[in-house]
């Protein structure tokens, strides 16, 4: 393999727990919730799926099917699937569910997988191109910035800067064109078969990761290494 593809939510970097996200949410605003209910609210988001990088939503109301199909072709559609979805959930302030859909771009709500540094490492020290392809709705760069993962990706191909979202075979076409490598040399690692599987139509090698919490999965990236070997 002479180039790496990852994706990122599930795969390289997990978002923080409903939970968390609410209180800094609270925290931002003032606003206040006493335990139980924020534990009620915080189960309330989760179950409607309104944490970007979380769980899906238990059902998406028909007056959102639409945006919700296509929300990781452009910030506009993402920001209004996502903030449509926490408006299902009463909160003290109004204005929280805007301050929750800017938390979840925050890299301080992101977490690297313990393994995920090592094997970019790794990867960078044996001249392994390494492109990071994501479905999403805003700009994931500073988050590898501020976590000191920049460094070692050349290249980004996120769904909203294009208008379209994996599987398309398309998205995965760009980054082996970017990295000048053929996919038949490359290796797509996500933690979705149905979006990351769609590389396979270009002949690309894909290895699957479970979208797990941080701390259940220390090390399930490093099969990577022998992989791309």
């Amino acid at each position: 393999m002479n180039a790496v593809l990852l994706d990122f939510s599930g795969t390289l970097f997990r978002i923080e727990s409903t939970e968390s996200w609410l209180r800094a949410g609270l925290a931002a605003t003032g606003a206040r919730l006493d335990d139980d209910e924020l534990t009620a609210a915080a189960q309330r988001l989760e179950e409607s799926g309104a944490l970007a990088g979380g769980a899906e939503p238990v059902r998406v109301p028909d007056g959102l099917a639409e945006l919700w199909a296509t929300r990781d072709q452009s910030a506009e559609a993402h920001r209004a699937a996502y903030t449509g979805l926490s408006r299902l959930v009463p909160l003290p302030d109004p204005g929280l569910h805007d301050v929750l859909y800017d938390r979840h771009m925050a890299p301080a709500a992101w977490t690297p997988y313990p393994d995920a540094a090592d094997v970019l490492r790794k990867l960078r020290e044996r001249g392994t191109a390494i492109g990071v392809v994501s479905n999403i709705g805003w700009d994931l760069r500073p988050v590898f910035r501020a976590h000191g993962l920049d460094v070692y990706v050349d290249t980004y191909v996120l769904s909203y800067e294009h208008g379209i979202k994996k599987p398309d075979p398309r998205l995965f076409a760009l980054a082996c064109e970017r990295l000048g490598v053929d996919p038949r040399e490359t290796l797509m690692v996500g933690d979705s078969r149905p979006a990351d599987g769609g590389a396979a139509a270009l002949g690309c090698r894909v290895h699957f990761v479970d979208h797990l919490p941080v701390d259940r999965r220390p090390d399930a990236l490093l099969p990577v290494l022998e992989l791309s070997g």
